[in-house]
């Protein structure tokens, strides 16, 4: 166990969990007119609109017009619309803070399982359904992705960082440069401790690219401490062209020692293989677009 306490619990990431699952509910409730009305409906009367402002129901007032024409038109009876408008308040809301934690997490490219191609990844098909569920970050449990540059392993751990933010968990991007900037400026008021706790409020801490640049120290203090205070209280995505019982060929053997014993205590290790992606797009035309020919005078 952490020297550092239970202060996340894994039962939270599953309240998340399940939270999310209620928000798609919330969503299917949301039984809207069509967006292109033949006539405009009616705005809300200014002291409805005033209440709803001063209860901070954004969008139910946004969209109340539109509901309450509905409501009129189709007879339906109070509890309805009351559901209706308490779900469009709550779908709007989970919208809103879902963006916000992307915007925090600072994800690299944008890349989620909509650009994925599960046939083309070194990853077996199995592992990819079980690892998109996601329950294993409710176990708190970890997965390091390690193979060679190009083999897919930050797309699949960016996607799985988005999936993770729809399912209304926090999530923050670090690759291992980032991390040790990011501690090594604590030091300067003595708040390692408290930075690192505010990383772990995260449900999932991504690490992307180890052994790519080269590492010493603080490299490996830095890592140290997010495991450490990871351990068994949130997840950890690591991905790395080495495997982490190798880390102490970049590392500082004890430290290296230490944080790879609490990483791959509960953790999914997934070997990428094959020739890069990115490679094969450029050898095969397919990186860029085909500039244009000359232009006849």
């Amino acid at each position: 166990m952490s020297a550092h306490g239970p202060a996340h619990d894994p039962y939270e990431t599953r309240g998340r969990l399940q939270g999310a699952e209620a928000s798609d509910e919330f969503a299917r409730w949301r039984d809207l007119p069509p967006r292109l009305q033949p006539v405009e409906p009616p705005p809300l009367p200014l002291d409805l609109a005033r209440l709803l402002h001063r209860l901070r129901l954004r969008y139910v007032r946004q969209a109340g017009p539109a509901i309450l024409a509905r409501a009129g038109e189709e007879g339906w009876d109070h509890a309805h619309l009351l559901k209706v408008l308490f779900a469009e308040e709550a779908a709007g809301r989970d919208r809103s803070t879902r963006e916000m934690h992307r915007k925090a997490a600072r994800l690299p490219s944008g890349k989620t399982f909509d650009a994925w191609d599960p046939k083309a990844s070194a990853i077996p098909g199995d592992a990819q359904w079980a690892l998109r569920t996601l329950d294993w970050i409710g176990r708190a449990e970890n997965l390091v992705l390690v193979g060679p540059s190009g083999t897919g392993k930050s797309h699949f751990a960016e996607a799985i960082a988005h999936a993770a933010i729809d399912r209304d968990l926090r999530v923050s991007w670090f690759t291992l440069e980032t991390l040790t900037a990011t501690i090594a400026r604590s030091r300067i008021d003595a708040s390692t401790g408290k930075v690192v706790e505010r990383i772990v409020r995260s449900e999932l801490v991504v690490v992307d690219d180890i052994g790519l640049l080269p590492a010493g120290a603080d490299e490996a203090e830095a890592l140290y401490r997010l495991v450490d205070a990871a351990y068994e209280r949130r997840s950890l995505i690591l991905t790395s062209n080495l495997h982490p019982a190798r880390f102490d060929s970049i590392f500082p053997k004890g430290l290296a020692t230490a944080a790879v014993d609490r990483l791959l205590h509960h953790a999914h290790v997934i070997v990428t293989e094959g020739r890069s992606h990115r490679l094969t797009e450029a050898l095969d035309g397919h990186g860029v677009q085909p500039l244009p020919g000359p232009t006849a005078i």
